[in-house]
């Protein structure tokens, strides 16, 4: 389970919905690319804006795992990129404030590590998302 940064002026969960699908691109931290590398077809991730928003919008899932970034120039092979598709807005967007209020994520990349864009969840803290959203 993934939670995935997104500024939604650029790209965000709306864009995903009316797409259906995207490329997720544009990822050049080493550990971000570690984390999507570690990604496989059927894993799930949290959309989380970032920007004015700070929240966590939406659930899409990874429908084709880590691939080589066909916008990247060839002789950088390190890039790649995952294709997504959208399953459900949350009723509830869950703001970073919550979340860094809770023990559950204190020790997480998504507090520790702010400028990371991949981020690894357990499963105990994407059930806490879930409820924080209402779901």
């Amino acid at each position: 389970m993934w939670l995935l940064k997104t500024e939604p002026s650029v790209y965000g969960y709306d864009d995903l919905e009316r797409d259906g699908h995207a490329v997720w691109d544009g990822v050049k931290n080493p550990m971000a690319l570690k984390n999507l590398r570690s990604m496989s077809a059927g894993d799930l991730a949290f959309l989380y804006h970032t920007g004015d928003v700070k929240a966590v919008v939406g659930v899409a899932e990874v429908t084709r795992a880590a691939y080589p970034d066909p916008k990247a120039k060839s002789k950088d092979t390190k890039l790649v990129v995952v294709d997504l598709k959208p399953l459900r807005r949350l009723p509830t967007n869950v703001l970073l404030g919550t979340l860094k209020a809770m023990s559950l994520f204190a020790d997480s990349p998504l507090v520790r590590q702010g400028r990371l864009s991949v981020v690894p969840l357990t499963a105990a803290q994407w059930k806490a998302i879930e409820r924080e959203s209402g779901r």
